[in-house]
Order: structure tokens, then sequence, then C-alpha cells
């Protein structure tokens, strides 16, 4: 038998009777996903609390069960119920699901590759895709992290074929922050030392196993100071380089430092 008489078995193309029921289930199945979207959204704005949530969460699983009843319906009615048929159809079908579910497959591989080498582990702060927060969960396919403005981000795990990921502090509660400081040249630098010194000690945040640091570098406006300090626990990272930040600007203009035009320092830097 040629390609064409193999195509003609396949599918009813001439069938009359068979394309219009396959439509008529097309458009009934249009006409069921519109009205299921439409009234439970209307439903969702009139409840209150969590059940609206659970409302529009469920309208794309109605829609999506709607889909696959009218493709459950449209083939046998498209398709003469051989075997030949059916080996050829879960070929096709195959194949197209392949290409469509293929940067999903990547992200459960990615997925195992991700709970082998460890990258990041639930707690840990990282960067990934100019995205910063606080890991949340790893699944198979995604990991969660939510950032410092509350918001939850879902990254597949295929990002770390391609994307650079930055681990704040790699399981442990060791995290550095930093906190800059910009003075107008002409001034005492080791009393800007003992002051940045002085402030980290007396933090109410400060782990003091760990080290702490102040660097100093000249440019063009004055100098740069960095005083790098870990806190307690890494969510406390913020709240550590506020305090650092207010308590030593205070006591540097309280010592008679002058701070240098943040305009030209953040310009310099760039």
């Amino acid at each position: 038998m040629g390609a064409d008489g193999n195509l003609t078995d396949l599918v009813n193309l001439f069938d009359r009777q068979a394309i219009f029921k396959a439509l008529a289930i097309l458009v009934a199945a249009w006409i069921a996903n519109y009205a299921a979207q439409r009234t439970l959204t209307a439903i969702a704005r009139k409840a209150s609390g969590s059940r609206r949530f659970y409302i529009l969460a469920s309208v794309s699983l109605i829609r999506l069960i709607i889909i696959v009843a009218a493709v459950v319906l449209i083939i046998p009615i498209m398709m003469e119920p051989s075997f030949e048929n059916l080996v050829a159809f879960l070929g096709a079908a195959g194949v197209a699901l392949g290409f469509a579910f293929k940067d999903y497959i990547s992200s459960l591989i990615a997925g195992i590759v991700t709970l082998f080498e460890m990258p990041f582990r639930p707690g840990d702060w990282i960067e990934i895709g100019g995205h910063y927060g606080e890991v949340r969960r790893i699944g198979m396919r995604t990991a969660e992290i939510a950032t410092p403005d509350d918001d939850l981000v879902v990254i597949p795990h295929s990002k770390i074929w391609n994307t650079l990921i930055v681990n704040s502090n790699g399981g442990t509660r060791n995290l550095m922050c930093v906190a800059d400081f910009y003075l107008k040249p002409g001034h005492d630098g080791r009393r800007v030392k003992e002051i940045l010194y002085d402030t980290a000690l007396t933090s109410v945040f400060l782990q003091h196993q760990k080290p702490m640091t102040v660097t100093a570098a000249e440019k063009p406006f004055g100098t740069h100071y960095r005083l790098k300090a870990y806190p307690n626990d890494p969510r406390d990272q913020f709240k550590f380089t506020t305090d650092l930040t207010l308590r030593a600007k205070q006591a540097l203009a309280d010592d008679g430092f002058e701070l240098s035009s943040i305009d030209f320092a953040i310009g310099e830097d760039r």
C-alpha cells in the first residue's frame, strides 16, 4: 500500500461527517472553556480569603480537563481503530511531546544534578539570573527563592546549565555584609578605621567569631572605605548593614569627618 493509502487509512480526511463531529466537539470545548473561565472568575471575585485563590487555581485545571476530553473524543472519530494507526499516532504524539517538553525534561535532569552537586541548599542566599534571595524550596524541576522584597521567584533548574550562581553563605551561617562609606580627602584614615571597627563591634547583630575587615581605596572624589563583617544569622544581613551604615555615619559626623558627595562616589564606581 502506498503512502497515500496509509494517509487515507490514518485520517478520514474525506469523511465529512467525521469532520463535522470533530468541529462540533471543538466548538463545544471552546464554549465550555469560555463559560468555565467566566463563571469561576465571577465566583472568585465574590469569595474571600484562601477560597478565592483555590477557585482561581481551579480555572486552569478545569480548562485542561476540557481540552483533554475533547482530544480523547476527536481521536476515535478521525482515526481508524487499527493497531497500525495506533502505533503511527503514538509515534507522532511522542515526537510532538518530546519537542513540547524538552525544556521540562532538561529541568528535571538539572534537578537531579542539583541534588548531587548541591550548588545551593535550602537556607542559602543565592543570586541567579539577576534575582537574589533565600532558597526556600528545591523541587525536582524548580527552586524557589524569597527575595528581600518578599517576592517568591521560581527558577527552573535548567538555568544551572548556562547561568552563574552566586552563593553568599554556602550552607553555613557565615554571610559577609559590606557597608560602604565615602569621605572627602584630607582626614585621618587611622581614626576612620577605629570608628568603623568600633561600630561593628558594638552591633547587636555581629557574629564575633568571624573576622572584621576595613579596606580603603583612594578615588578622585576622596576615600572609599568598606566595612566587612558577618551577622549572627544570614537573615539579619539587611538589618546588620543598615545598623552599620547609620551608626558609623553618625559617629564619623560627630568626629568631624565630612562625607563625600554620593553622586560623585557612585559615578566613579560605575
